[in-house]
């Protein structure tokens, strides 16, 4: 799960982590409400989006006042903003963040992040804040300094010297930093976050450290551990598919093909959108009806599917196992029938009672294409959505 940076910071600023004095706005009012009572002068007006590159593509804004960052709210607001991360469809911004502006002397980065090849938290920092850190690592890995937390232990002070000395701070500013460091490490742990980033954190004119902007991840599967965290998500930068999906109980993740995908088991669903792949093909969705799939959740997962206008055709792709192929093809044709699927379908059902369900299929009187092997299916379903 993702937050926006103003609750990212909110949570930095509990653990001791500084950030910019700031407040959150739905209205070019709001917005010059905020910065007057930052005191006027100079500030940024950021939007509010689950995505990276805002800055790029015109979501941020540096002012002079007050009323400049009420013109400046005015501009962001309601906009589609279209970066590197949010696909050529964009995202609306309904909010933005306003707060002071900082007089920046070097930028810098830090980030926890679960290192799955170590089965542990790494922390990494590098003296080439502001940019894409893969960037980095692909032209200046020496840049990256990395260390790693033992299973059960803090981040030692001397690993967090060693993580400020190599990004080329002077020994003046450990005080500030060692904690900061420190800090941003326990919020990982007790969070259970899988990515904590400051991007950059700055070292001020003054000599300060600040989190100039920030980005937290947490585990889905740790959130019933984590109730105020989980109140944390905004379900406006949810697609509405995947929302309406969730509500069904569905498992649905929304793609950019246009072979819409119903499978049974998560690991045949991957199978299924590889051998699309390979078929020349691309999946529009991720959608595992699970190993209980019936008449209903078919049903309703011929409408999620259907929700998305690049699906010019269906692949069904069926291991009866606990459920028999017999009763999951009846389910199928009920299904069909009861949404009126305009699109080609192709069905691959193995297991048992596959015979009889195969035979179910083709005496439906619908428009299937039965597919013996997942070759065959994909192959199919490419010609039809071709």
């Amino acid at each position: 799960m993702n937050v926006h940076e103003y609750q990212a910071k909110s949570l930095l600023k509990e653990y001791g982590v500084p950030v910019p004095r700031g407040g959150l706005a739905t209205t070019p009012a709001e917005a010059r409400q905020v910065g007057q009572d930052l005191g006027g002068g100079r500030l940024v007006v950021k939007a509010q989006v689950h995505a990276g590159g805002r800055g790029k593509a015109g979501g941020v804004k540096v002012v002079n006042s007050p009323q400049e960052a009420a013109a400046a709210a005015q501009e962001i607001l309601n906009m589609t903003l279209v970066t590197h991360q949010t696909g050529p469809e964009g995202k609306v911004v309904r909010k933005v963040w306003v707060e002071e502006a900082t007089d920046i002397e070097r930028e810098l980065y830090l980030a926890v992040v679960v290192d799955r090849g170590a089965e542990r938290l790494a922390v990494m920092a590098s003296s080439q804040g502001g940019m894409d850190i893969e960037e980095v690592a692909a032209n200046n890995p020496e840049k990256i300094v990395t260390t790693r937390l033992e299973p059960g232990c803090p981040l030692w002070g001397f690993q967090a010297r060693q993580l400020l000395f190599g990004c080329g701070l002077e020994a003046a500013h450990l005080r500030q930093g060692v904690p900061l460091v420190q800090n941003l490490t326990r919020l990982a742990w007790e969070k259970e976050a899988s990515l904590v980033e400051i991007n950059p954190l700055v070292l001020t004119a003054q000599g300060d450290l600040l989190a100039l902007d920030a980005k937290i991840n947490f585990d889905d599967s740790a959130l019933f551990r984590h109730k105020e965290i989980a109140e944390l998500k905004d379900p406006e930068e949810t697609d509405p598919l995947e929302r309406q999906a969730q509500s069904l109980g569905l498992n649905y993740i929304r793609l950019d093909g246009n072979v819409g995908t119903m499978v049974n088991g998560a690991g045949l669903a991957m199978a299924t959108m590889d051998v699309i792949k390979m078929a020349g093909a691309a999946p529009a969705n991720f959608l595992d009806v699970g190993g209980g799939a019936n008449e209903e959740m078919i049903a309703q997962g011929f409408e999620i599917i259907l929700g998305d206008p690049n699906v010019k055709a269906i692949l069904i792709n069926i291991f009866g196992g606990i459920l028999r192929c017999d009763v999951l093809a009846a389910g199928v044709v009920a299904a069909a029938r009861r949404v009126g699927v305009k699109v080609p379908l192709v069905v691959r059902l193995e297991g048992t009672n596959v015979e009889d369900g195969r035979r179910i299929l083709n005496q439906s009187g619908l428009s299937f294409e039965v597919a013996a092997t997942m070759s065959e299916a994909a192959q199919s379903i490419a010609r039809l959505a071709a």
